[in-house]
């Protein structure tokens, strides 16, 4: 059975599918499609805080599905534009899981449509040999990403909630 280690780029998600689709992800369709390919043994949401009871409530969803979600504050800066990127806490992430030799990872996942995660997913892949699948809305998820990744998957049909 392979072991998965699943990662999701929350911001990323919520604004392509609701950019792409118009509606909002189902997250446990997606925990139950990848249960479906193996073991998850990892599962990271990274999100932003906001403080806010509706965004409270939907990432405590995510902990219900089995997700460890991680948090990092909202920045509003002085100019009006705003900051809250995990991208390098995942990839630290990511990297950690695939050194990992206790959970000895055989396919990472990723749930997002951002290029700069084509270097790791390649990293992954070529330097370890591990399976590597892109999750995203395909007309907003980047080229280079989804020719990094050993396989695409396009977010549609029962991954979205209508």
């Amino acid at each position: 059975m392979k072991k998965i280690a699943l990662f999701v780029d929350v911001q990323n998600i919520y604004y392509t599918v609701k950019d792409g689709h118009g509606c909002h992800f189902n997250y446990r369709e997606l925990w139950r499609q990848l249960s479906q390919d193996g073991e998850i043994v990892a599962a990271n949401a990274y999100a932003i805080e906001r403080n806010d009871s509706q965004q409270q409530s939907f990432q405590q969803i995510l902990r219900d599905v089995g997700f460890e979600v991680k948090l990092k504050p909202y920045i509003q800066r002085a100019d009006g534009s705003a900051k809250g990127d995990w991208d390098v806490g995942l990839t630290i992430d990511m990297m950690d899981a695939v050194n990992d030799r206790q959970q000895d990872i055989d396919m990472v996942v990723l749930l997002s449509g951002d290029g700069d995660f084509d270097l790791l997913l390649k990293r992954i892949n070529g330097g370890f040999g591990i399976e590597t699948v892109v999750y995203g809305v395909p007309q907003l998820t980047a080229t280079s990403l989804i020719g990094a990744a050993t396989e695409f998957r396009p977010i549609e049909n029962e991954l979205l909630l209508k």
